[in-house]
């Protein structure tokens, strides 16, 4: 072989090239020559295809022929002898040895020097055949320019084109020395066309690290001003950009900034301002396009890697940009006003509309910090040529009606696959707005992009601030209206509304932004002014009003979404209306909305997008009345009863379905019918969200519309739909909202939602996910509640939290207790789910359940949450005989049960027994009793708590009482009530009584309790019962006979809540053996005088029809507080009747009673839900936001258990201390210290609230835990502050408990 035949040769250069192709991707890929070697070197280690390659064959058959011979003569010598015969043992040694003596030999140097020359005139060849072909294809380049030379812009000079599409040779760094001399500017144009060409072929990283880099970058920048060699350029500066590091590209990028600026110096373009076209393929402008548009893409992509280079690298690139964009060059006084100067900013406007470097420049704070210092020290005239043109936009009088050309062209131009080449000046103007728009909307989101305003521009003699700029952006949204739809798509959109809109949507979103620019009066008064001007019957000034108005409406909606919007429009009284008054906001709009559906404004109500515009003002006023404090404002209004009204005319107008009429288009009225539908459901989910608060669920109740708001909530409910677009959380909490009253619940059962979630729960809990195939087993649950029914467990809840729930879908509901159940029956109602998982008495229950032990500890749980709520157990206890059903089982679980002498079984189910039996048998607070714990311990005795199946309960569950000196006194005080008989009369008597009161407490807070608490109140309630202004009643005119006190029947419940307080009691050892007939003559005497100021009811609702539902736990609260005394308590209880506060501590007065409206005493929903727990939301969020803010994560409400805490005197949550200082602090200090008695307790909570919200446990713990070392006397003060600061908000409002819809 050390002569090749011409087929020999041929063969071989076909080899090589395939060898070539296939690995070109790797080589391309490298960054330079020594990189490409070391590829080559390495192939075989890297490339898994390497010895199927044909080239590889044939040289491994080349090898084989060569020096086959001589391996085998080498390996007979060496496997010779005895020494070395043990080949297996030695194989190693073998080879290297054959290796090293073949290589030796002077075969082997004979066949490399061959290979060696043989390769040498097969690469010489290849590389004479590639000099050929790119002559030939330099050559029909050439020809395909002078014959295309007229053609439009084409794309080529893009850096999206790799560096490696084409065939390449490596080059030297004499041919780069020799190739920059040629591109001098004083050679001739076709040598220095040659060199490019050469250049544009060679690796841009040989290029770029070559000794003579800088003096070629200076010719290429010349070069780039030649319009027969720019293109050319351009294509090596976008391979460059694509493969090369940032300290190289850097500097190609400002040679060519400064390279376009000088462009822009020396030929002082210009475009026409009226209508008249400018042609971007004048080879001038073409060309400059061409850079403006290589450095665009550069622009958008060095974000990705410069935070990689030292921060200098970065500032260079971003400086000379501003530079660039700085450029202005004035054409002097003699250049006509039809013309105006073509800035390269301009160019870059038309290539990048919405701004989209300057947006990624913005986005990383690495760049932005260099940006914003650059803006500020030198290139502030950007801002201010951005400000300028959109002041310039506002102002021009002949935009609008140019307004959809322009939108449309610049659109297209954007986004059009069909390139334009002729552009009006109009469309450059706007191109230039639009761009600077974006740039100025995203300096105001960052806080050091605001510190630049305020910007002095001309023909301005104030400078623009940023309340400035916002106007401005309003006024253009005015000037242009467009209807905005919040979806995706519409974010491309170049009108200037949806421009402008972008821009303070984004504002809206960010706090800080939205206090600087938009929580301003003027903003306000700009936003509100057409509003108030229709108000006035004024004529507003507004080209399209409805598409308009609609748009103001959304910017409200977003600022009436956040808190310090909120705030400001329900209390800054920033606007003025008619004869100088001054209004807030939310009064503005409340006020217009009304006009709106009674169809007050002619100019509007005849629209065809009436509809649409109306909702979107009663969506304004939605995110003001969702909220406690927005509902205050607005409820005077009525604006529940005016979107009612609306409502129910709409629903009529639905029903009424046209018959068919043969012959008749059914079309023509479907997009009618349409419209009607969507209108009634934009009514039904804006009165649906007036149950976000108790006082609007109140309202919605009194609309009527409940039942059928509560159908559409599911509805929604069911589709996982959002409730708004302002909305961070699902309908969790309305849910809860709406279960906590008879009414809500009711509505709830009769839409399928409590049907909906028992079959949910069913589902996770017994039937579980069996069709899913399955790759390993289920694990078994290990807590008592499986995630997986985790959120159902949690969802029931929140259902029954509420007793009035709880005796709406079991009231008068027996259990099943069938003989057998199917294994296909599942459970549709909550008497059902008790019958099933709870009341597991039967061997039946038992085989229908396929995990019985996990769902009935699951049952048992939500038994135990239940009989949280004293009113609730008490039914369930009536009704189910819930104590003996668990005692029986208690008793059958044990080793022996036959002979009634075995052990407790310990197990999770009779763990959990044990605990809801002790929670349900014992009554106290904290320090009262002890609840026994559901986990067992290490050691030898695992559960050390005793089971029992009888009761009473063991007396290990019941702790010692504090120990109280009932007989200790002050001194001061004791004086003061023994005078009061004859100084009681006396102006100031109940103040030097509080004064006293509140110093006792902070004191010396265990003296008010005893005979001391007990002559405290009754002389307190005797003195303002018998002072006309404090009796907010009628004074109670009680006599009852004997014999018809004796002829009451107390319910089952009542007389249950007689043996519990007889409980109590004489644990406390306050009452004596035979109290518990005082205590029942007392209920019947109270059961007799309340029944007397009940209205007839109406309602269908089981909490409405035998008196008070539950047990009156204020009567036995005051029973023991006078010892037992029955005399004493009902003398009390009559005069306190008479007392507001009556109305709030005491649930079952004011029950159905005749003080409050018909229509009120009818809903069901008691004044300590939609008036107390109402304002303890309210100051929650003012007062303890995070409590608040956790309460709406976990989908549970204050109010719920404020019902609950309330309804029940706080029994079973604290100790009797602190439920008698609670009771006296509402007789004396007032009915609003209910209100400060909740928020203190929650903020006691915070803690653990915070924490159990974390763990989704804050229902089951405030339900289920005492209250902690709380003590009214510690909160004392701060309830005092409470009172400075809300009294005349809270007591006002209680005080209108006679109409409180009004």
């Amino acid at each position: 072989m050390s002569q090749l035949s011409a087929e020999d040769e041929v063969e071989l250069q076909s080899l090589l090239k395939q060898l070539l192709r296939s690995i070109n991707d790797r080589i391309s890929d490298a960054p330079s020559t020594e990189c490409a070697e070391e590829i080559l070197l390495h192939l075989e280690e890297t490339d898994k295809n390497f010895h199927n390659y044909e080239f590889v064959k044939y040289l491994r058959q080349y090898v084989e022929s060569s020096l086959g011979s001589v391996v085998e003569e080498e390996t007979k010598n060496l496997t010779r002898g005895d020494a070395q015969h043990a080949v297996g043992s030695s194989h190693d040694t073998l080879i290297h040895a054959v290796t090293r003596k073949t290589r030796d030999s002077t075969e082997y140097q004979q066949m490399m020097q061959t290979l060696k020359n043989s390769m040498i005139m097969v690469v010489e060849s290849l590389i004479n055949k590639f000099e050929e072909d790119q002559m030939r294809k330099e050559e029909m380049h050439r020809e395909k320019q002078h014959s295309q030379s007229n053609s439009q812009y084409t794309d080529n000079c893009s850096d999206s084109d790799s560096s490696f599409n084409q065939s390449y040779a490596f080059i030297r760094q004499e041919q780069l020395q020799v190739l920059a001399d040629k591109l001098d500017s004083s050679k001739p144009k076709e040598v220095r066309w040659e060199a490019l060409q050469a250049l544009c072929c060679a690796p841009p990283s040989d290029v770029l690290s070559c000794e003579s880099w800088s003096s070629l970058r200076r010719n290429l920048c010349a070069a780039l001003t030649d319009p027969d060699l720019s293109d050319n350029v351009l294509q090596f500066f976008a391979k460059s950009f694509s493969s090369s590091p940032l300290n190289v590209t850097r500097e190609i990028y400002t040679s060519l900034a400064k390279s376009v600026e000088s462009s822009f110096l020396s030929h002082k373009l210009s475009f026409p301002t009226a209508s008249a076209h400018m042609d971007i393929n004048r080879p001038e402008i073409n060309r400059l396009l061409k850079q403006i548009r290589l450095m665009n893409d550069f622009q958008k992509e060095v974000t990705t890697f410069w935070i990689r280079h030292p921060e200098k690298y970065m500032e260079e690139v971003i400086e000379s940009t501003f530079s660039l964009l700085s450029f202005h060059h004035d054409h002097g006084s003699s250049s006509p006003r039809t013309e105006k100067t073509l800035l390269p900013v301009n160019l870059l406007a038309l290539l990048d509309v919405k701004a989209t470097w300057f947006k990624k420049w913005m986005h990383g704070y690495y760049s932005r910090t260099v940006v914003l210092r650059l803006l500020e020290r030198k290139y502030k005239s950007l801002i201010v040529a951005a400000l300028q043109q959109c002041i310039h936009y506002k102002d021009s009088s002949e935009r609008f009606s140019l307004q959809t050309s322009d939108s449309k062209s610049a659109e297209q131009q954007n986004s059009s696959s069909v390139q334009r080449s002729v552009y009006t000046g109009k469309e450059l103007e706007y191109a230039f707005f639009v761009h600077s728009l974006c740039v100025l909307g995203k300096l105001l989101i960052y806080t050091n992009g605001r510190k630049l305003f305020p910007i002095k521009v001309r023909k301005h003699k104030d400078p623009v601030s940023l309340t400035g700029l916002v106007v401005l952006l309003i006024n253009i949204m005015y000037q242009h209206p467009q209807p905005v739809v919040s979806d995706t798509s519409h974010t491309d959109s170049l009108s200037p509304s949806c421009l402008a809109m972008e821009v303070l949507w984004m504002l809206c979103e960010r706090t800080e932004c939205a206090a600087e620019c938009l929580y301003q009066t003027p903003v306000i008064e700009t936003l509100l002014n057409p509003v108030i001007a229709l108000l006035s019957g004024k004529q507003a000034k507004l080209k399209s009003p409805a598409a308009t108005l609609t748009l103001i409406a959304d910017v409200l909606a977003r600022i009436a979404n956040t808190d310090r919007g909120l705030a400001l429009f329900l209390y800054e009284e920033n606007l003025v209306i008619a004869d100088s008054e001054r209004t807030s906001a939310a009064h503005v709009i409340v006020q217009f909305t009304l006009k709106l559906l009674d169809k007050e404004l002619p100019l509007l109500s005849d629209l065809d997008n009436f509809h649409a515009l109306c909702g979107a003002f009663i969506f304004v006023c939605r995110q003001i009345y969702n909220t406690c404090e927005g509902l205050q404002v607005l409820r005077p209004y009525g604006l529940h009863k005016a979107v009612a009204a609306a409502w129910k005319e709409t629903s009529i107008l639905s029903e009424r379905v046209p018959t068919p009429v043969p012959g008749a288009t059914a079309e023509t009225s479907a997009p009618e019918q349409k419209s009607t539908v969507i209108w009634e459901e934009t009514l039904l989910d804006s009165l649906l969200n007036f149950a976000a608060t108790p006082k609007g669920l109140l309202l919605l109740q009194q609309t009527g519309a409940i039942n059928e708001c509560v159908s559409y909530m599911f509805s929604r409910f069911t589709k996982k739909l959002q409730v708004s677009r302002c909305e961070k959380f699902g309908y969790g909490v309305m849910v809860t909202q709406v279960a906590a009253t008879a009414p809500g619940v009711v509505a709830l059962h009769s839409s399928g939602f409590v049907r909906a979630l028992v079959l949910e729960l069913w589902s996770a809990l017994e039937c579980g996910s069996e069709d899913i195939r399955v790759v390993r087993p289920k694990p078994t649950p290990m807590d008592p509640i499986d995630r997986s029914c985790l959120k159902s467990f949690l969802s029931l809840v929140n259902l029954l939290s509420s007793s009035h729930s709880v005796w709406e879908l079991l009231g008068r509901q027996p259990l099943a207790n069938k003989p057998e159940y199917t294994l296909r029956e599942m459970p549709t109602s909550i008497p059902d789910l008790i019958d099933r998982l709870i009341a597991v008495n039967s061997d039946a229950k038992i085989h229908s359940l396929f995990h019985h032990e996990q769902s009935h500890t699951f049952g048992l749980r939500l038994l135990s949450v239940l009989c949280c709520n004293l009113d609730s157990f008490l039914l369930l206890e009536s009704q189910y005989n819930i104590c003996s059903m668990l005692l029986q089982s208690q008793r059958e679980d044990v080793t022996e049960p036959d002979n009634n002498e075995g052990e407790f079984i310990i197990d999770s189910l009779s763990v959990e027994r044990n605990h809801v039996l002790v929670r349900v048998s014992v009554v106290g607070g904290p320090s009262e009793r002890k609840l026994p714990p559901r986990a067992l311990q290490e050691g030898e005795h695992p559960y050390p708590w005793p089971m029992f199946s009888s009761c009473p309960p063991p007396s290990c569950y019941t702790l010692d009482p504090p120990n109280t000196d009932h007989n200790i006194q002050d001194p001061e005080l004791t004086a003061f009530l023994a005078s009061s008989q004859d100084t009681k009369n006396k102006d100031g008597w109940m103040e030097m009584c509080r004064r006293h009161y509140c110093r006792v407490m902070k004191s010396k807070p265990n003296v008010l309790t005893g005979k001391v608490l007990a002559d405290l109140l009754e002389t307190v309630v005797a003195h303002l019962s018998s002072s006309a202004s404090e009796c907010f009643f009628s004074p109670a005119q009680y006599k009852a006979e004997e014999q018809t006190v004796k002829s009451a029947l107390l319910s089952s419940v009542e007389q249950l809540g007689v043996s519990t307080c007889f409980r109590y009691g004489c644990f406390l050892k306050i009452l004596k053996e035979d109290a518990a007939n005082s205590l029942t003559l007392l209920m019947k005497h109270i059961k007799i005088f309340l029944s007397a100021q009940r209205v007839k009811t109406s309602s269908e609702l089981t909490t409405q029809q035998d008196g008070y539902p539950g047990h009156d736990w204020l009567l036995s609260t005051v029973f023991l507080i006078m010892a037992g005394d029955a005399e004493r308590s009902l003398r009390l209880l009559l005069n306190l009747s008479a007392l507001l506060t009556s109305a709030f501590i005491w649930p079952a007065r004011i029950h159905a009673s005749v003080h409050v409206p018909v229509e009120v005493a009818d809903s069901g929903i008691p004044p300590v839900y939609w008036c107390t727990a109402h304002y303890v939301e309210m100051l929650l969020k003012s007062e303890v936001p995070l409590v608040h803010s956790a309460f709406r994560m976990s989908g549970f409400t204050p109010s719920q258990m404020c019902l609950q805490w309330l309804t029940q005197c706080f029994w079973n949550y604290l100790d009797w201390m602190e439920i008698c200082h609670y009771v006296s602090t509402c007789v004396v200090m007032g009915p609003d210290y209910q209100v400060y008695m909740c928020v203190s307790v929650f903020r006691h909570l915070q803690p653990d609230i915070l924490q159990r919200t974390q763990s989704q446990e804050l229902q089951v713990f405030l339900k289920e835990e005492p209250i902690q070392d709380f003590k009214v006397s510690n909160y004392l003060e701060f309830m005092e502050e409470l009172e400075g600061r809300y009294r005349d908000i809270v007591l006002t409002d209680m005080k209108t408990i006679r109409n409180p819809v009004e």
